[in-house]
């Protein structure tokens, strides 16, 4: 039987997500198709991090409206959401004035770094106030819950096919709607190859851990996040960082390493990660990648982790930061292509529910 929506949207994980709740919102009937049982994929598996402070341009743009959504849905949905900021530590000189460089943020003593999170080392570092941080396994569940009690349908274990003007072809029948979004995150090539190929849509990889906390109140982030946020990427001093990493530590650059850690509710760290691109990913991890997560998260913090678990994530990829394609009218395929969908995806959700209904 064919059903009638305002909005259908392909994709449960935080950018579908965030595109029905723009639309509930807007008092649109809003139906989500998802082709697995449950949200398991990249909106599970990341540190949970909201880092509204390191971007600029369009991704701040959708950072600071995300932030604005994130607040709202943690009181809707009743999940667990951190305001304490994050920390960005500098141990070394070069990395401190990469922070004093970028501005943004409160600039920190060594005593005052230590202080805050029991770290080795520091010479300094910055807090970047409005950052939020949420647990990763239970916020997009939680908000998909709440999203299906307000009137949002969900359909689990659905694959959407194909889609024309007005129309998505399901493998469980037609669902006509007057605007249709493929929030699939790295799949866009298994809908719309074309449109995966005009934009440069790889799939990135990236190894991770689990392991007992240390303690650690607000998410911390370290040299090799300099060289990955946009606001701090493009100041002077980030070139002699990467020099410095090059000559001491290659394989962070080899691996392209984010050493980045989130304590979660329960106690447990969350510490990542590695980055490999390709348009199809091994499905064999490297032992040396998790080695080495391990060996700069016990040097941060003078103790070694016992690791519960070990994951792949993988997110999409492309030379720019956002997807947003138009293939027919009254359609959208939109992706984040930089592994920043936590802290944007909602705000991006926004901007494009609004383009579709005005």
């Amino acid at each position: 039987m064919t059903e009638h929506y305002d909005l259908a949207v392909v994709g449960a994980g935080i950018v579908g997500l965030g595109h029905a709740a723009a639309g509930l919102d807007r008092g649109l009937r809003v139906v989500v198709v998802e082709r697995d049982a449950m949200i398991a994929g990249a909106s599970v598996r990341n540190f949970g991090h909201v880092g509204t402070s390191v971007h600029v341009g369009e991704a701040g743009e959708y950072a600071i409206r995300a932030r604005a959504a994130w607040l709202r849905l943690a009181d809707h949905a009743g999940f667990w959401l951190r305001r304490s900021g994050s920390l960005m530590v500098a141990r070394h000189h070069d990395e401190l004035a990469v922070l004093e460089e970028a501005g943004g943020g409160e600039l920190l003593t060594a005593e005052q770094v230590a202080g805050l999170a029991p770290v080795m080392g520091a010479v300094g570092g910055m807090l970047q106030h409005g950052d939020l941080q949420v647990d990763p396994r239970e916020a997009a569940p939680a908000i998909a819950a709440w999203l299906a009690l307000q009137g949002v349908e969900f359909q689990w274990r659905t694959t959407a096919l194909f889609a024309e003007t007005g129309v998505l072809h399901t493998s469980r029948g037609e669902i006509r709607a007057e605007a249709i979004v493929f929030a699939v995150n790295y799949d866009v090539d298994h809908v719309f190859p074309e449109v995966a190929e005009r934009n440069g849509i790889e799939r990135c990889a990236l190894d991770m851990l689990l392991s007992d906390g240390v303690g650690l109140p607000l998410p911390l982030l370290t040299g090799s996040s300099m060289l990955r946020y946009s606001a701090f990427a493009t100041q002077p001093s980030a070139a002699a960082v990467r020099e410095r990493i090059a000559r001491d530590e290659p394989s962070i650059l080899t691996l392209d390493v984010n050493h980045m850690l989130t304590e979660r509710p329960d106690g447990t760290l969350i510490v990542g990660d590695t980055h490999t691109v390709g348009t199809a990913i091994s499905p064999f991890q490297n032992e040396g990648s998790f080695g080495l997560l391990e060996r700069l998260t016990a040097d941060l913090f003078g103790i070694a982790p016992r690791i519960r678990e070990r994951w792949q994530g993988v997110y999409a990829k492309a030379p720019r930061d956002f997807l947003r394609a138009a293939p027919a009218e009254g359609m959208r395929v939109v992706s984040v292509t930089t592994g920043i969908g936590m802290t944007t995806g909602l705000g991006l959700a926004e901007a494009v529910v609004e383009e579709l209904f005005g």
